[in-house]
């Protein structure tokens, strides 16, 4: 480490003898041989004072972006705010299960009375009633049907188990007055208006027995005989009040129950009807009938 030290001094001051040589050249100087001798170097000495900030230097390159740090600690919760508009209505959820049925409420305020709904389905025959008191004379009138007031017929049948539901054809006529009844179809027609009493006496055999008076499609009475395994009559009368154009006949009317029976050497079947009394008119309805006519 020393040589190379003295070999800088030595080189330093042969150097300097070359420069001061040329500089002064022809005068003579003496080098003491003290100086000539190169120090090591001494301890470091203390530092100086910092000099003046240099100037800036230019921006640099952006650095590569850093690692995600730890999340942060929730903050404090802040202050309620505004309250929003309101949104829009959501899709209709599903039905709940039924709940229970409530308690029965008070019974509200009676409702207007409504519309008068339309005729039921007439109902069975009831008992008949006790026989009301006889009413007042009324004012003697002629009658709407000409000279020939007259209407009766009685006529039997000659086949055994007719169907159900349909016109029983009497077809043996015993009586028919004014030809109103009709073999062929098994109907009565009226064409005297009035008052008309109608009975039947219907033998049984084999089967029971529903049997019925119809007028205009519309039941007026029914009568029913179970079979007991002999032969039996089942009967029923009635009295009616026709209007011209109306029909009266028998049917059975239950499936099955068709028991009506006809025997030549044994039995009979009978129906019958006649007219009790016409309707009777006033003299105005009387002439107005006979005004058309008479013009």
């Amino acid at each position: 480490m020393h040589q190379p030290l003295l070999a800088i001094c030595l080189l330093s001051l042969s150097s300097a003898l070359t420069v001061n040589s040329s500089i002064k050249k022809g005068h003579n100087f003496t080098i003491h041989s003290s100086q000539l001798v190169c120090s090591l170097p001494g301890p470091q000495g203390p530092p100086g004072s910092p000099g003046p900030p240099g100037p800036s230097g230019s921006n640099g390159r952006m650095g590569l972006p850093g690692s995600d740090g730890q999340d942060g600690k929730d903050g404090d919760k802040g202050q309620k705010g505004d309250r929003g508009e309101q949104g829009r209505q959501g899709n209709p959820g599903k039905p709940g299960l039924k709940g229970r049925q409530g308690v029965v409420g008070r019974a509200g305020l009676r409702g207007l009375k409504g519309l008068r709904g339309s005729a039921g389905v007439l109902g069975m025959a009831g008992l008949k009633g006790e026989a009301g008191d006889m009413g007042e004379a009324g004012v003697p009138g002629g009658c709407d049907c000409g000279t020939q007031a007259r209407s009766a017929f009685s006529v039997a049948i000659t086949k055994s188990y007719p169907k159900e539901r349909m016109p029983i054809q009497f077809d043996r006529i015993l009586m028919n007055e004014g030809s109103h009844y009709n073999s062929s179809s098994g109907k009565f027609t009226c064409t005297v208006p009035g008052v008309y009493f109608f009975t039947y006496d219907i033998t049984l055999a084999n089967k029971h027995l529903a049997i019925g008076l119809v007028h205009n499609g519309q039941y007026k009475i029914k009568t029913f005989d179970a079979n007991t395994g002999n032969h039996d009559v089942a009967s029923g009368s009635t009295v009616l009040r026709l209007q011209k154009g109306d029909q009266v006949w028998l049917q059975i009317f239950y499936s099955e129950q068709n028991g009506l029976f006809f025997d030549p050497f044994w039995t009979d079947s009978m129906f019958t009807g006649f007219l009790i009394y016409a309707d009777l008119v006033t003299p105005n309805q009387a002439q107005t009938t006979a005004s058309p006519g008479s013009s």
